[in-house]
C-alpha cells in the first residue's frame, strides 16, 4: 500500500480510502467493524464518513448511524491514533440535519460537536464540506448547470467566515486539515484565494465524483490539483459498482444498490450500459479484475491522492483492496483512452 501526503499538510493517508457510507443500513455493526479490522491489516489508514450517513437509503432515523458505529469501534479497539479519520458537515437542503439550513459558522458549530460526540474523538483530520451552499453540477446536476443564478458576493462572504470558523476548530485542536466536496474549479479556487490572503486553513483536497465513467476532474480541476496541491478523493471510482460487472446483462444481486436506489440517482440511462461493458471487456481482455482496474485507473491519475472504496462483504473489500498491488500497462491505457474518447460523458 503506498501512502501519499493530503495538500500541504504533515499528514500520510493510504491510497485506497476505506468509505464507510453503508453501515448502519446495508451493513451491520459487526459488518462496519469487521471491514475496519481487515483494511487496517491490509495497510489502510484512511477511514471516510459523514455525519448524514448511512446513504443508502437516506434516512432521519438512521442519520448519524455510521459515525456511531466508527466511534464503537474506536473506543473497543484503541487505534484511534493509527488511523486518519475524514467526515462532513452536510450542506443545504439535507432535511436530516438540522432542518436542511446552508453551512455557516453557526451550523458547523453544532455538526462538529455532534461527529466527535459519535465517533468518540476529540479530533478529526479531516473535516470536509459536503457541498456547497450556493450549488454545483454534481450528482448529475451537470445536464442543466447555471452559475448565472448564484450571488458572487454571498459566495464570498459565506467562505470568509467558513474559513475563519474553521481556523478556530484547527486552533483548537478540533480538526488537523479541511477539505471540500462536490466542489467546483472556481469554488476550490475561492477558498484558497481568501484563505492565503487572511491566514486562513488551506484546503487540502477535494472529495468528488470520478471514475472511468465520469471524468470531470481531467481538465481545469487537473490544473489546480498539480499547482495548488489539492488532491482529489475520488469517490464512486467503480461507477456505484457498474464498474465490476455485477450488473452485466440484467443482473440484479440481491441486496445491491441497483435493488435499493434501481436508477442509481440517475447514472443509469439506455446508452451507458454499453460503455460499461466495453470497460469490463478491456479487463477481461488483459486477465484483469474489473474492479480492480478501475480503481487502480483513478490511483494512477497524477491528481488523486486516495480512492474512496465501499464495500458490503469482506469479500467485495478484499478485491477492491487488492487494486493496490496492481500497475496498469501501458497497453491497458491506451485500450482505455479509445473507449473514452468515444464515450466521454456516459452519465
Amino acid at each position: 500500500m503506498e501512502y501519499r501526503q493530503l495538500g500541504h499538510t504533515d499528514i500520510h493517508v493510504s491510497e485506497i480510502c476505506l468509505g464507510s457510507m453503508t453501515w448502519g443500513t446495508q451493513n451491520t455493526q459487526a459488518e462496519g467493524h469487521a471491514q475496519l479490522d481487515y483494511a487496517l491489516d491490509h495497510g489502510v489508514n484512511f477511514i471516510d464518513t459523514a455525519e448524514l450517513y448511512p446513504a443508502i437509503p437516506m434516512t432521519s432515523k438512521t442519520t448519524g448511524r455510521t459515525e456511531e458505529i466508527i466511534g464503537n469501534w474506536l473506543q473497543a479497539s484503541g487505534k484511534r491514533d493509527q488511523v486518519i479519520l475524514a467526515s462532513k458537515v452536510a450542506g443545504k437542503g439535507n432535511k436530516d440535519v438540522q432542518d436542511g439550513i446552508a453551512i455557516s459558522p453557526q451550523k458547523i458549530r453544532v455538526s462538529i460537536e455532534g461527529s466527535l460526540q459519535r465517533l468518540q474523538t476529540d479530533y478529526i483530520d479531516l473535516y470536509q464540506l459536503h457541498w456547497p451552499n450556493r450549488g454545483h453540477y454534481h450528482f448529475r446536476q451537470n445536464w442543466r448547470f447555471d452559475p448565472t443564478r448564484q450571488d458572487k458576493q454571498e459566495t464570498l462572504d459565506h467562505i470568509f467566515a467558513t474559513l475563519e470558523y474553521l481556523g478556530e476548530l484547527v486552533a483548537a485542536g478540533k480538526v488537523r486539515s479541511i477539505g471540500l466536496s462536490n466542489e467546483t474549479c472556481w469554488g476550490t479556487c475561492q477558498f484558497l484565494k481568501i484563505a492565503d490572503a487572511n491566514g486562513f486553513p488551506r484546503v487540502a483536497s477535494l472529495q468528488n465524483e470520478y471514475s472511468l465513467m465520469y471524468r470531470t476532474h481531467d481538465l481545469d480541476l487537473a490544473e489546480l490539483s498539480h499547482h495548488e496541491k489539492v488532491g482529489l478523493l475520488p469517490y464512486s471510482p467503480l461507477a456505484c459498482g457498474m464498474l465490476t460487472g455485477k450488473y452485466q446483462k440484467g443482473t440484479r444481486p440481491e441486496g445491491s444498490r441497483m435493488t435499493i436506489t434501481p436508477d442509481m440517482y440517475g447514472r443509469v440511462n439506455d446508452n451507458m450500459w454499453t460503455v460499461v461493458d466495453a470497460y469490463v471487456s478491456i479487463a477481461h481482455k488483459h486477465g484483469i479484475n474489473p474492479a480492480q482496474m478501475a480503481i487502480a485507473f483513478c490511483n494512477q491519475r497524477p491528481f488523486v491522492t486516495s480512492s474512496i472504496i465501499g464495500a458490503t462483504s469482506i469479500d467485495q473489500l478484499a478485491v477492491n483492496l487488492g487494486a493496490a498491488e496492481l500497475e496498469l500497462s501501458d497497453e491497458v491505457l491506451e485500450d482505455i483512452h479509445c473507449v473514452y474518447r468515444l464515450n466521454p460523458i456516459p452519465f
